[in-house]
């Protein structure tokens, strides 16, 4: 795997491949003001319920720390990653459906080349998800 740098400016590694396209930073055009749950993105009108749900696995990390730092049985804490790792892999599942019913659509919807590397862009990503 080759860390080619961040995506998001706040240290997450982007894991693309050297020949994989760059993403882009809005499915398409919108609104740069757009208002709560009407951003560009497929997550956008779902947004708050995404936010509350990586707050709970930030928790269940949290949670792993405290198992290390009170010196849980290792099985109890490897328990805890699977579960941890369930609800990321769950979460990751929701928002490519959403991208894939969202900004894929509409794609297609406008025809042309944007279909190709979205589609193109979906398949990486997944590729990615299994390889985790």
């Amino acid at each position: 795997m080759t860390t080619l740098g961040t995506i998001d400016g706040h240290g997450a590694p982007d894991e693309r491949q050297p020949d994989e396209p760059t993403p882009d930073p809005a499915c398409h055009a919108g609104p740069p003001t757009a208002e709560p749950g009407q951003g560009p993105h497929g997550y956008s009108k779902d947004k708050d319920a995404h936010l509350k749900r990586l707050r709970r696995i930030e928790g269940q990390i949290r949670g792993l720390q405290r198992m290390v730092d009170e010196d849980v049985y290792c099985i109890d804490i490897l328990t805890q990653v699977s579960a941890s790792t369930k609800a990321l892999q769950s979460f990751a599942l929701q928002l490519l459906e959403e991208h894939l019913r969202h900004c894929v659509a509409h794609a297609a919807q406008e025809g042309g080349p944007e279909i190709d590397a979205k589609v193109k862009e979906a398949t990486a990503a997944i590729g990615r998800m299994l390889r985790t």
